[in-house]
């Protein structure tokens, strides 16, 4: 009945919902944060807190060993196997884990300051700065693993509560510090902020396992699973990285700055958009997952369920987006990027494939397969680049847009195939039915785009829209309302 409890529709709606509000708020209060760090210290002081960040963001995922998410595996499976005692010992665990790469994070931030100064800064000596950083960079460490206690033990309210206060503590720390300090305070900011997410997230996972050094000594050998995970997630974090910034350099020799920021307007519009609803996977979604990760039914169920939810919610959306963008577009940023809108449109069918893709291929992660998911990750950023090349070079600007949502078709048929012959995985008839009901209506949005204008494109679209949403919200009102019955007459018998 727990896992039945888990799964149901209620559930994944519920913390889809909450944790891609949570994004939107963030979004939200990033976009007025920047607005006042804009007018308080200009160009200048916008480029400087990038920096920083950039610089903090990147040492922390080369030496936090990815452990905030593969420390959820296996405090996922003991919850799910009701093995408190094992649990506890884990967290030990994964504490002393995150402890050594806290210290690991700070001491190669002291060491490389001279280093990052000489090569970010063509004036002034800020040895200084990046040395004042390494706090931040072990807090981080210590918060990455806390959230994955809190993950692994289900307190989503938890979580999304941390996520909330972080994003409200930005706004209020940020503003006063550099309207009194100005670039004085970039630095304060970022470690004040490191301090105040790490203690919110404290704050609830100490109340379910208190802080204990008693039988800690010889425990690190344990973990050795978790961090070849980690790494894994964390190499293919850097070859994505590495592969948006070849794709970036390409676009800026080839072509010029304009067109380099126009591709980046388009695809973080709707890589972000998207990713409020993607957030949830990993925060809910892949511990329910690791905790049933040998069990092939199981297994399958979880990855359709999330799947028919987030398909729901997120196509209707993308449909909406691909109408609306040439209103958006002009509004979020200026006149200037109108011509991004072809690309952005063409991006958003890929978001389809990406809902496709994204739960079954969190499988590899819940069975602890590094490697493999490192070589897939890989393959995928290969032909990400190729297709970007060979994109721009004979359709221009569009022709990246139509790249990305063939690389992610690319992605989709290699994830499912693997899955398949490798898991057992088997998508079900429910999402093959969605599938191609909401992505006809969405391909349809964007036939429009290209076919018709004025006063018809915008009555076509209206109704392409409403019938998606339609659609959708008829099938969620349908299961809501069926578990609901079903549960109440189990409980009544």
């Amino acid at each position: 009945m727990k896992q039945e409890r888990d799964e149901s529709y209620s559930h994944v709606l519920k913390y889809t919902g909450v944790f891609g509000g949570v994004q939107g708020l963030n979004v939200l209060i990033g976009l007025v944060r920047n607005k006042f760090v804009a007018v308080l210290l200009g160009p200048g002081g916008m480029g400087l807190v990038s920096l920083f960040n950039t610089t903090v963001q990147l040492i922390s995922q080369a030496t936090h060993l990815g452990i905030s998410f593969s420390a959820v595996r296996h405090i996922s499976e003991y919850y799910d196997a009701g093995e408190t005692e094992k649990a506890a010992h884990y967290v030990k665990v994964v504490r002393g884990w995150c402890l050594l790469t806290a210290l690991l994070g700070m001491l190669v931030c002291i060491v490389l300051g001279p280093l990052l100064s000489n090569t970010t800064f063509a004036w002034g000596n800020h040895t200084l700065h990046f040395v004042l950083l390494a706090p931040a960079i072990g807090m981080i460490a210590i918060t990455g693993g806390e959230t994955a206690i809190l993950k692994g033990q289900r307190k989503l309210g938890a979580l999304a509560l941390v996520q909330i206060t972080a994003a409200l503590a930005s706004l209020a720390v940020s503003i006063p510090i550099y309207y009194f300090f100005w670039q004085t305070g970039i630095v304060p900011v970022i470690v004040l902020m490191a301090f105040v997410t790490m203690c919110a997230t404290l704050w609830f996972s100490l109340r379910i396992y208190p802080l204990r050094l008693s039988g800690a000594r010889g425990i690190l050998g344990e973990g050795m699973d978790m961090v070849r995970l980690g790494v894994a997630f964390t190499l293919a974090g850097v070859v994505g990285s590495a592969a948006e910034m070849v794709v970036r350099s390409y676009l800026n020799v080839v072509a010029d700055l304009d067109v380099l920021g126009l591709y980046n307007a388009g695809f973080m519009l709707t890589i972000t958009y998207a990713g409020m609803v993607f957030s949830a996977m990993e925060t809910d979604y892949f511990p329910r997952l690791s905790g049933v990760n040998r069990d092939v039914e199981q297994t399958n169920y979880t990855v359709n369920r999330q799947m028919e939810v987030s398909l729901l919610i997120i196509a209707p959306m993308l449909t909406a987006l691909i109408a609306l963008l040439p209103i958006l577009i002009p509004q979020l940023f200026t006149s200037e990027f109108i011509p991004v809108i072809p690309m952005a449109q063409v991006t958003a069918l890929a978001m389809f494939f990406k809902v496709l893709t994204l739960p079954v291929a969190y499988i590899t992660l819940a069975r602890g397969y590094s490697m493999t998911y490192l070589m897939l990750e890989a393959a995928y950023y290969v032909i990400f680049v190729l297709f970007i090349v060979l994109g721009y070079q004979h359709w221009g600007l569009l022709g990246t847009g139509i790249a990305i949502t063939l690389a992610h078709v690319f992605d989709y048929l290699m994830i499912n195939l693997y899955a398949y012959k490798k898991y057992g995985y088997r998508v079900s008839a429910t999402v093959s039915r969605y599938a191609i009901v909401l992505f006809a209506l969405g391909f349809l949005a964007y036939a429009c785009t290209i076919l018709l204008d004025g006063i018809v494109y915008w009555v076509v679209e209206f109704f392409v829209v409403l019938a998606s949403g339609l659609y959708s919200l008829q099938i969620l009102r349908q299961k809501t309302h069926l578990w609901q019955a079903l549960t109440r007459r189990f409980c009544k018998g």
